[in-house]
């Protein structure tokens, strides 16, 4: 097992258990597996209390004072994934990875996520090791058995990493980390096709911390990130490859920590997987991967673990856990520096908004209006040419249609086509004619008449608009509905709920940049009215006052730097401390504010994933959301929900959604990630 370097922090959860005995320890296991039975418990709790060099004297204990082989022994005696987990925890790391390869390139097909994770992860010294205890397990070269089960550029950035040969020097210079991030930006972006040698030479052997900065140089150059460009040029397991080693430069714990998150998320868990990482971590970046955890997912891997899991297994995998954490949104002082770094790294990201609609070319309004009036000319109506057309051009485009329809035929376009369409794709296709301020202002009256409202649509709309998109809201419900937008949310909503909704309704939030003076005020003020603050220098309503104008009116780059600063000053993150001390809409809609603050196109990936998830399908959520951001953010929002959720917007709502309807969202959607 690799040791940290010299001077670092111990950052496993498994140490040397004091007092070491491998004679009694190898003693204890014989009797916990002598007669009928075994004592499980007796088993779990010794292994998991000692580092894997004492485990290696243990066996050779057993060995010495039994003649028989401790691992042989455990398979004999144990069965399932306690057997796998237990049996792994008895292996030194290279050949508990040497093992896992052979099992992932064995048999038919091969399980590249396997093969990914652990030669995109490990350090120059651990794939010299995992190499020698290939070859002295199974008498067996592995990159040959590496180059007969792959193929193509994901073969070579294999054969690649297997050479171990990562430069490891810390002195980065300057002029070739602009030359490579230009090689990267050449090789991708300015090539017809794309130059993977370059991406496999120099995400292959440049050190760590001249990776990272080229990546902060690529950004600077190109305006997009690293990973953006390489889901854009490359496909396939390469890309998935590829993006692994740049998640492991950035973060290895963070890598990790997500890993872990999906292998358990959703029906059914990837144990493999888990059993993989909690044994391959334990003595080396436990805690900090269980910092991470918690920052990014809201709970703590502890609890996921505890919920997702069984039996001895679960208890097993508890002890390598290392502890519970404390409630979610609170950060070990290290975490804290952990996420503080994040929103450093978050604030100078510049990511290119993108669309899935665009304009088309060679546009001719008067073909588009004819071939719609022949759609719904006579008997029957012809969905597909009006999916066609309507998905496939731009809502400028939309509005030249409608009007060039009424030139020709002295018809209402809209009209016709709800007279002829129904259900969930006539609200799809009416939503895409609208002009997007009218179709938000529409929105919002519907959410506010009849008997109940719906608190969630006027959250997500006023929530995430900008101060134009406000304005033009504002003026379409004018135009509209001959009453203001205020005096309808006043109508409709109170309380504190009311002010909220009112304030962002204004469409006055400040678009300059941070103030970090300022910013250190505003986290001061959220600190004492989430009553987490060591003291208190306001009256409640005061305070509930300056908190509200502090998320509805500074500018996103300025609020990034306040719940920064949050964290920093209370060791919490803004939005789980919400979530824990408000309720109700209130609750709602502040959480709302500090996810799209965050990462807006992340807030419309969840939204989305929640609307089609379980049983039903939220038609109008899902609605709403493909129409308004069509062509905002969509092609964001997709890479989002296939990041989060381990499956494309695309496969969602092919099984989600069905006939004409899942053909104009799939259209809208504009391509499976």
């Amino acid at each position: 097992m690799a040791k940290p370097a010299q001077g670092a922090m111990y950052r496993g959860s498994i140490r040397d258990f004091p007092d070491f005995d491998p004679n009694q320890d190898a003693e204890t296991l014989y009797t916990a597996m002598k007669g009928f039975g075994s004592d499980k418990e007796a088993i779990l709790e010794l292994i998991t209390s000692r580092s894997n060099r004492q485990r290696q004297e243990i066996c050779q204990s057993y060995k010495s004072l039994y003649g028989k082989d401790l691992i042989a022994d455990l398979k004999y005696e144990l069965t399932g994934k306690f057997e796998r987990l237990i049996v792994g925890l008895m292996r030194p790391l290279a050949y508990c990875d040497a093992k896992e390869i052979k099992d992932a390139i064995s048999g038919i097909g091969t399980d590249e996520k396997c093969l990914i994770e652990i030669l995109a992860s490990r350090t120059n010294e651990q794939i010299h090791q995992l190499v020698a205890a290939y070859k002295d397990a199974y008498e067996r070269d592995l990159e040959a058995d590496i180059i007969g089960d792959t193929s193509g550029h994901f073969q070579k950035m294999l054969v690649v990493l297997l050479q171990g040969t990562r430069e490891e020097d810390d002195v980065v210079s300057e002029d070739l980390v602009q030359q490579d991030a230009q090689d990267l930006y050449e090789a991708g972006e300015l090539k017809w096709g794309t130059d993977e040698a370059q991406f496999i030479y120099i995400l292959g052997n440049r050190s760590k911390q001249h990776l990272r900065l080229v990546f902060d140089e690529y950004l600077k150059t190109t305006g997009k990130p690293i990973e953006a460009s390489i889901r854009e040029e490359l496909s396939g397991d390469f890309e998935k490859l590829m993006l692994a080693v740049v998640k492991c430069i950035r973060s290895t714990p963070e890598y990790f920590a997500e890993r872990l998150f999906k292998a358990m998320k959703g029906l059914g868990t990837r144990d493999n997987t888990l059993i993989r990482i909690m044994v391959s971590r334990s003595e080396l970046d436990m805690l900090d991967i269980r910092e991470i955890f918690r920052t990014k997912y809201e709970k703590s891997l502890y609890s996921m673990i505890k919920n997702d899991t069984s039996g001895e297994y679960k208890k097993a995998l508890l002890k390598l856990c290392g502890g519970d954490d404390d409630a979610a949104g609170q950060f070990f002082p290290e975490a804290a520096q952990v996420a503080y770094q994040m929103w450093e790294l978050s604030a100078v990201t510049r990511v290119e908004l993108k669309g899935t609609v665009c304009p088309a070319s060679d546009f001719n309004p008067d073909a588009d209006a004819k071939a719609l009036r022949k759609a719904m000319k006579g008997l029957g109506t012809d969905e597909d040419a009006i999916i066609d057309i309507v998905t496939h051009r731009s809502n400028a485009q939309r509005q030249q249609i409608r009007q060039t329809f009424k030139s020709h035929f002295g018809r209402d376009l809209m009209a016709d086509l709800k007279s002829e369409l129904s259900g969930d794709l006539a609200r799809l296709i009416l939503g895409l004619m609208m002009p997007p301020a009218h179709y938000d202002a529409k929105q919002l009256k519907k959410a506010m008449e009849g008997a109940g409202t719906d608190e969630k649509a006027l959250i997500e709309i006023l929530a995430t608009r900008t101060n134009a998109e406000i304005q033009a809201i504002n003026e379409a419900y004018k135009e509209d509905y001959h009453k203001s937008l205020e005096d309808a949310l006043s109508s409709d909503t109170s309380g504190h709920f009311k002010r909220i909704l009112i304030s962002l309704a204004t469409g006055n939030r400040e678009e300059g940049g941070e103030d970090r003076d300022q910013a250190r005020e505003d986290a001061k003020v959220a600190a004492e009215i989430l009553e987490i603050a060591d003291t208190s220098s306001g009256d409640k309503t005061s305070l509930e006052t300056r908190f509200m104008t502090v998320l509805c009116t500074r500018s996103y780059p300025h609020l990034r730097r306040v719940f920064q600063e949050f964290i920093k000053m209370t060791n919490y993150d803004v939005e789980h401390t919400i979530k824990k001390e408000m309720s109700g809409d209130v609750r709602d809609a502040f959480v709302a504010i500090v996810q799209s603050v965050k990462n807006k196109p992340l807030f419309f990936a969840d939204k989305l994933y929640k609307s089609m998830k379980g049983a039903g399908t939220d038609e109008k959520t899902l609605t709403r959301i493909m129409v308004s951001r069509s062509e905002n953010d969509l092609f964001n929002i997709r890479r989002e929900f296939v990041e989060k959720y381990d499956k494309s917007l695309h496969q969602a709502i092919e099984g989600d959604t069905s006939g004409d309807f899942m053909k104009a969202l799939l259209a809208i959607c504009g391509g499976e990630d």
